[in-house]
């Protein structure tokens, strides 16, 4: 039987493990941010989504996708929930249920703008021209 190549596994997705959770983090991140128990005052006052979080093979790093409600002050408030990365790891820790809290990492979820540019796109004089039904 030939031997499976690395990029085969990193070609089939993420496994229902890392789906899973990923998907109990980012509930637990949305938990915490409702509750507003950080000390950092930017982020007591905001609200953010937590859009997703995508979980690494060995489950020790997660990347939480985030956006502001209204998309306002969007640097800013990354700049403080990568601050608090740290708190939020301990907290997770303590509610996940797993042997070793993950590395958390925040960034902006684009998956908004990129729908609007896409939106935008098909807009057009030009591109509605040649999708409509003739």
């Amino acid at each position: 039987m030939p031997r499976r190549r690395s990029s085969d596994k990193d070609n089939r997705g993420h496994s229902q493990r890392q789906l899973r959770v990923g998907e109990e983090i980012r509930h637990l991140l949305a938990e915490l941010l409702e509750r507003g128990d950080m000390r950092d005052p930017e982020l007591r006052e905001a609200r953010i989504t937590v859009t997703s979080v995508d979980v690494s093979p060995d489950l020790r790093n997660a990347t939480a996708f985030i956006m502001p409600l209204g998309g306002q002050d969007k640097e800013r408030l990354l700049a403080a929930m990568k601050r608090a990365a740290p708190w939020f790891r301990a907290r997770v820790g303590e509610k996940a249920g797993l042997r070793s809290a993950p590395e958390i990492r925040f960034q902006l979820d684009t998956t908004f703008d990129e729908a609007d540019r896409i939106g935008a796109l098909l807009r057009r004089p030009d591109v509605a021209r040649d999708i409509e039904d003739k």
